[in-house]
């Protein structure tokens, strides 16, 4: 097998046409109106998502249910094809208000503009109502407001007991119930809302979603306070934290280790901190989760051109590429697979650059700069994990690393050092199995038991042939602990001849 371990990028590389099913990066889909129907879904699979993912900002527990549905029924057409369900929550928001007559206004450039915390009041083009009561606490003279994504930017002029009066600095057609950003300031909200509390309860329990990608996270307690609301009953699901503004940043180590995941949230977080700032904070928050063996998204207009286009963009290609290259696990679509136009294009893309991406890795490297900067000491399954890595790179012939996990942790552990070879990582559990599928470089698959650990490896290791995944003649590392009962507790590591 060639190895790019030791290499930089190479001519012949332009020209070379690249297998995607080779891929290690992760796609989360969004699904819609544009994907949601059986047909679609067993395509969008095909083309490679790993991840379907609900967004509870928009639709209701009906409409999510079917789509749902329907992805279980395109998984019985596909039934080698794993993927995980995440349950995207709406959050706290701020938004502005009714306009009168329901008519979008004309904000001109330089006037100024009353923002009153009445939420009954009809909005003109000279005051806007806002959903956030605490408005005129949060900010001062001088805060920047952005409105609308940013379409309208404001600056605080004065502040009020019950309203505040901003300069607009530019002019735009402003319609009604329009999103608004606060950067830099402290949001007295709660990270979970009652629809949140209510869409985890009523429809991620009871539908066994795998994760739940938790909006505005901003502190560790956040992390908790969503645990305690999923209680026993919601114990097996994954909590992804979305970092979306500076309370976020600022708190990022102890959210990172509450969390079971991160996501680089990067559409409010651009609202939060300036434009030419966000590839830092993504390389910066990657790196971290990274070293934490935690899996990192990286989200938000990745594709953004292909709602409408059928290629995207230069500039996106390389955005996908360059987080491949940043280190993150999964790679986000939202707009482009819900409502887009290209769907199948998006996805299929996507993948393309994410392989494009890995071969120009120097894995080498890599494995070199995350065992330098993991902090020490290790537990021996995180050891025995960056030894066998070490070995992958050292023995050619490697060209698979099974492991035997039952939560997962293995795997992740596996994957933190980012081997060059395929992770088939094994469990009998079904959710630990659906989990992995945000692991960069981890294929799973559900085993009936771990007892007998000499026969299950055989027999995975004639699945993994079966798959194409190794073959006669190569060498299988294999990772997994003395005792059957608690695999992830990693203490032997064997590296075996494939005959």
């Amino acid at each position: 097998m060639e190895r790019q371990s030791d290499i930089k990028v190479r001519y012949q590389q332009i020209f070379e046409t690249l297998d995607p099913s080779t891929r290690k990066t992760k796609i989360i889909c969004t699904l819609g109106p544009s994907c949601w129907d059986v047909d679609m879904l067993v395509k969008m699979l095909d083309a490679g998502m790993n991840v379907a993912r609900l967004n509870f900002s928009h639709g209701d527990h009906k409409t999510h249910g079917q789509s749902l549905d329907n992805l279980r029924e395109a998984l019985k057409q596909r039934p080698d094809k794993i993927c995980g369900v995440m349950l995207d929550t709406k959050g706290p928001e701020i938004r502005t208000g009714f306009l009168r007559d329901n008519k979008p206004i004309e904000i001109q450039s330089g006037q100024s503009l009353k923002i009153v915390t009445d939420y009954a009041v009809e909005g003109d083009s000279s005051k806007i109502a806002c959903s956030y009561k605490s408005l005129p606490k949060s900010v001062h003279v001088g805060s920047p407001i952005f409105i609308a994504d940013g379409s309208l930017t404001c600056e605080v002029t004065e502040v009020h007991d019950d309203y505040v009066v901003v300069l607009c600095k530019n002019a735009v057609r402003l319609g009604e119930k329009k999103n608004m950003n606060l950067p830099g300031a402290i949001v007295d909200l709660p990270t979970l809302t009652e629809k949140d509390e209510d869409d985890l309860l009523e429809f991620g329990i009871k539908q066994n979603v795998d994760f739940i990608a938790a909006s505005f996270v901003r502190k560790a307690q956040d992390v908790e306070n969503i645990r305690d609301v999923l209680g026993p009953q919601g114990s097996f699901i994954k909590i992804i934290s979305k970092i979306e503004n500076h309370e976020g940043l600022q708190n990022y180590d102890e959210i990172l280790a509450a969390s079971d995941g991160i996501m680089v949230a990067r559409g409010d977080l651009g609202m939060e901190i300036p434009p030419e700032k966000v590839f830092i904070a993504q390389k910066w928050m990657i790196q971290k989760a990274n070293l934490a063996a935690k899996p990192v998204v990286t989200a938000t207009q990745m594709l953004e051109s292909m709602i409408k286009a059928p290629r995207p963009t230069r500039a996106e290609a390389s955005d996908v590429a360059n987080a491949v290259l940043d280190g993150t696990d999964c790679v986000m679509l939202s707009g482009e697979t819900a409502n887009g136009d290209y769907p199948i294009n998006a996805v299929t893309i996507m993948a393309k650059t994410c392989v494009e991406a890995e071969k120009t890795v120097n894995y080498r490297r890599n494995f070199n700069d995350l065992k330098a900067f993991t902090s020490q000491p290790i537990d021996t399954a995180e050891a025995v994990a960056s030894a066998m890595c070490s070995a992958v790179l050292d023995q050619k012939e490697i060209d698979l690393i099974i492991v035997l996990t039952d939560t997962g942790k293995l795997a992740r552990l596996v994957s933190k050092y980012r081997p060059e070879v395929n992770i088939l990582a094994c469990s009998i559990t079904s959710n630990a199995v659906r989990q992995m599928c945000t692991m960069r470089g981890v294929t799973g698959m559900k085993i009936p038991t771990f007892q007998g650990t000499d026969n299950v490896i055989n027999f995975l290791i004639q699945e993994a042939k079966n798959l194409k995944m190794t073959k006669s003649g190569a060498k299988v590392a294999v990772i997994y602990g003395t005792q059957e009962e608690t695999p992830d507790e990693s203490n032997i590591m064997k590296i075996l001849d494939i005959e």
